[in-house]
């Protein structure tokens, strides 16, 4: 049984407007007040524009919020960037780092993802890291190299924050949460099969257990199309441990029916 409490986070990427966003803030957290998923964690990560109407929209309530990217550096003349410092003075407690549209479109290396999770870490942001292979290094039988690199890289990056490096506390455990996405799924309609991401994630963590010793702690989240019709079958995964959705989460009716899988198929105990 599983005793990894599932992250569903909602990747808005660059879509939302302020009427759009205080309509569908408004449909999940009225709907999570109604019918509270107490199984999961539950985060969104709207653009950066639109962070601090978020959090005046979700106060008081369980949903967190995330960015999508944040600097590698603290501060000064980097015209664009958005610093760790000001996600934390927003509010956040989360920020994706590494994603695929990123690796693949803005040309960022893992040495790059890693600096930004170093950052984040400092500043006691929880990270969502990605990793995933391409059509073609699947095709060519190359989609554990790839992951593995990935893993290696972060892994690395994450332990010395977990053990304090140069920050004022060491990171928890419970804050490194990886996400698998494979590349030719996002936004394509395409999802991996459950047992093909099954068995993307159960590589995943036996690299974590090789490196770091214990895999069993870290949460493994999918991304890749996942919607209401799919989510049961993935999250019913042994080692899926949620979803970094794109599309479904901007239709409030999709992403709470994928929390309603993610809460359905969690080994956590809830008080009640």
């Amino acid at each position: 049984m599983k005793t990894r409490k599932p992250l569903v986070a909602g990747n808005w990427k660059m879509n939302g407007d302020t009427v759009f966003n205080e309509h569908l803030l408004g449909e999940l957290r009225a709907s999570l007040g109604r019918e509270p998923l107490a199984a999961i964690e539950i985060a969104v990560c709207p653009p950066f524009p639109y962070l601090a109407q978020a959090g005046g929209l979700l106060a008081g309530s369980a949903i967190e919020r995330g960015a999508q990217n944040v600097s590698d550096r603290p501060n000064g003349a980097f015209t664009g960037e958005v610093s760790a410092t000001m996600l934390v003075d927003l509010g956040c407690r989360w920020v994706i780092v590494g994603h695929s549209e990123r690796r693949q479109s803005m040309g960022e290396t893992d040495d790059d993802v890693c600096a930004k999770l170093t950052m984040a870490a400092a500043h006691g942001l929880g990270i969502i890291a990605c990793i995933g292979e391409t059509l073609e290094e699947r095709e060519s039988g190359r989609t554990e190299a790839v992951l593995a690199r990935q893993v290696d890289a972060l892994v690395g990056a994450a332990s010395q924050a977990q053990r304090g490096g140069d920050v004022a506390a060491p990171m928890p455990a419970e804050r490194f949460v990886l996400a698998y996405e494979p590349v030719w799924a996002i936004g394509t309609g395409r999802s991996a099969s459950p047992e093909i991401a099954q068995q993307a994630h159960a590589f995943i963590r036996s690299r974590l257990a090789a490196l770091a010793g214990e895999g069993r702690a870290t949460r493994i989240l999918y991304g890749g199309s996942v919607k209401p019709e799919n989510a049961g079958s993935l999250f019913a995964m042994p080692d899926i441990d949620g979803g970094l959705i794109g599309g479904a989460a901007l239709i409030a009716d999709d992403f709470l029916a994928i929390c309603r899988a993610a809460a359905a198929h969690s080994g956590v105990s809830v008080e009640r």
